[in-house]
């Protein structure tokens, strides 16, 4: 599967692809150095929108993604796209709004293949708390990308 490192302001990323879509954004290893293939069109032009997400100068990330997991893990992971730049929803929102528990919400966010461009950072607890977030530095890095968005927790 073709994929590619990208250096970021929250670290450096490992973004794979299949010819079509993007399937899995993670923040590399340390030390980790595998041999790249050249990049597919779909690898360059996710480098080209994270790098303009990066630089707030883009706020919806339009590409093809294919997130494999659970029925219930893709209703969360495609409402978590619907979450406008600058803006958060709640575990407990999303999960009555899915017939769901906030738990199964969280836990769905923790699974996200494709952190950044599916949005789980956007996800907070109840009353604007952080919540967790399982990508590179923790709560940090959530912070830290919500920032990058204008959002600023209390």
């Amino acid at each position: 599967m073709p994929f590619c490192y990208i250096e970021s302001p929250v670290g450096r990323l490992a973004l794979e692809a299949d010819d079509d879509c993007v399937t899995s954004l993670r923040w590399a290893g340390a030390g980790e150095s595998a041999a790249e293939e050249a990049p597919n069109a779909v690898l360059k032009e996710a480098t080209r929108q994270l790098d303009r997400y990066f630089r707030r100068k883009l706020q919806r990330f339009d590409l093809p993604v294919l997130a494999r997991g659970t029925d219930h893990q893709k209703r969360v992971w495609a409402m978590m796209r619907d979450i406008p730049f600058g803006e958060t929803a709640t575990y407990g929102g999303m999960a009555a709004a899915l017939g769901s528990g906030p738990r199964a919400v969280g836990m769905a966010c923790g699974r996200n293949p494709i952190p950044i461009i599916v949005p789980c950072h956007r996800v907070l607890g109840a009353g604007g708390k952080e919540g967790g977030f399982s990508g590179g530095r923790g709560l940090p890095t959530k912070r830290q990308l919500l920032a990058i968005e204008g959002v600023v927790l209390l």
